[in-house]
């Protein structure tokens, strides 16, 4: 490990405790809801007798648990600020993954018993009821095509299958997702007994659904509008960095009310030939200034390779600032930066913006090799200018690779437990050093981290 030292530090205050995730907060909100739903069922069945009772009633139960998921689904897919930028990203997008998969094994189960339950009640074929079921209930054909359209988006979304498809496929057949989630919605209430006795309860899955649309149509589509329309971003210039790594610089109007903040990312989209179709998420690599942004990417695929031939002047349709792995996180005066990679991007600009003392800022850049040190030049310069401490690890000259263990922590960093660590690499790097740093002494809640790896 080869380290670097500022010798002329520099004067920074120190930040002051970080702002509490609202996480906890949504989670109660969510839990509290499966309640309301669970004591609806409660408060409308009055006795369940028979096997036929028994299936239908646990069916329903299913049914109403599925539907209330499917309004918090359209709810995690709105990217609300709030729960971007004070849960984060990472955590939001896994909560709807998971939630995806607990709506689909409703779904199945819903239908399962209903099915059932009536065969058994009529005395008939399960063929036979689900077929008439199907054909003469109100509004049960609609109900029919959402839920197959949910199970189409489950599967695809599933992640064995999600490998094996384009992300421009998967994202687009992903917004299927509305169109199940709106025809199910008529299906819920036409059929609902739950909410033909109540009108109280129909006010309120109305006002829930109504709500999750509403998020929707304001930050998945007016808010962007508003963004793009305001701020009119394009290319100013783009830099090689390093090999197959480049740095594209955005200008704009009125950039600081874009109110982006180092460790954030946006989603960008380049309006030109072969690239307009597709969002990425890319980290800002310096602090955000008043004329300009910056992003560093490094070619790992075809879209991201192509970055290299933007030419200025290149239209730019953005989303967000997203993401919580920002300043609000930390709680201890001394931090530790943890970058694998081109993981460094974020990192970087929080080493040259997080309020610190003289010797209470490390950064660790873990790279194969010294031609890998993405914006190598740029972190020297910070670590000069704030006395900050930086370290360097890159395989050894026969091309291994070296551990980072606790061991090796404790070296570079002797007071490493007493930390607030940002994390940011690939997902194998990202956790072995969660191991690491645990193992050296590091609490959980002082590891801060954003991966997308679902």
């Amino acid at each position: 490990m080869t380290t670097t030292y500022g010798p002329r530090p520099a004067r920074h205050a120190v930040a002051t405790p970080g702002r509490r995730s609202p996480a906890v907060p949504v989670l109660v909100l969510g839990w509290a809801g499966v309640a309301a739903v669970l004591a609806l069922w409660w408060q409308d069945t009055s006795t369940v007798v028979g096997t036929a009772d028994w299936l239908i009633g646990a069916g329903r139960i299913a049914g109403l648990l599925c539907g209330y998921s499917c309004a918090l689904l359209v709810g995690l897919m709105a990217r609300v600020p709030a729960l971007e930028q004070g849960v984060g990203s990472d955590r939001v997008a896994r909560w709807h993954a998971a939630l995806g998969r607990y709506t689909v094994c409703l779904l199945l189960v819903h239908v399962t018993l209903v099915l059932w339950g009536y065969a058994v009640q009529a005395h008939s074929g399960l063929v036979g009821e689900t077929t008439s079921v199907v054909l003469t209930y109100p509004d049960m054909l609609k109900g029919t095509i959402g839920g197959l359209l949910l199970l189409a988006v489950g599967v695809v979304s599933a992640r064995a299958v999600r490998r094996r498809v384009r992300y421009e496929t998967w994202y687009y057949l992903h917004l299927l997702t509305y169109l199940a989630v709106f025809l199910a919605f008529w299906h819920q209430l036409a059929l609902g007994a739950d909410f033909a006795t109540h009108p109280l309860a129909r006010a309120f899955w109305y006002a829930l659904y109504a709500a999750a649309a509403a998020a929707v149509l304001w930050y998945r589509i007016a808010a962007p509008l508003r963004l793009n329309l305001r701020h009119r971003l394009r290319v100013a210039r783009v830099v090689r960095e390093a090999p197959g790594v480049v740095s594209v610089i955005v200008c704009g109007d009125r950039l600081p009310e874009l109110a982006a903040r180092s460790g954030q990312f946006l989603r960008w989209r380049f309006l030109a030939p072969g690239l307009w179709w597709t969002a990425s998420p890319y980290s800002l690599s310096t602090a955000p200034r008043p004329d300009l942004l910056r992003i560093t990417v490094k070619a790992s695929g075809d879209h991201s390779a192509a970055l290299a031939r933007l030419r200025p002047g290149t239209r730019i349709w953005a989303e967000g600032p997203y993401g919580a792995l920002t300043a609000d996180r930390r709680t201890r005066r001394k931090v530790l930066l943890l970058a694998g990679g081109v993981g460094v991007t974020p990192l970087r600009a929080l080493f040259e913006s997080l309020p610190a003392r003289p010797g209470d800022l490390t950064l660790i850049h873990r790279a194969r090799t010294a031609d890998d040190l993405v914006l190598r030049g740029e972190l020297e310069a910070i670590a000069r200018s704030r006395g900050a401490r930086l370290h360097y690890l890159l395989n050894q000259p026969d091309g291994g690779s070296p551990r980072l263990t606790a061991d090796l922590l404790r070296v570079a960093v002797p007071d490493v437990a007493e930390h607030d660590v940002y994390l940011c690499g690939p997902p194998g790097m990202a956790q072995a050093s969660y191991e690491a740093l645990r193992a050296a002494g590091v609490p959980a809640r002082h590891i801060h981290h954003e991966s997308f790896e679902l």
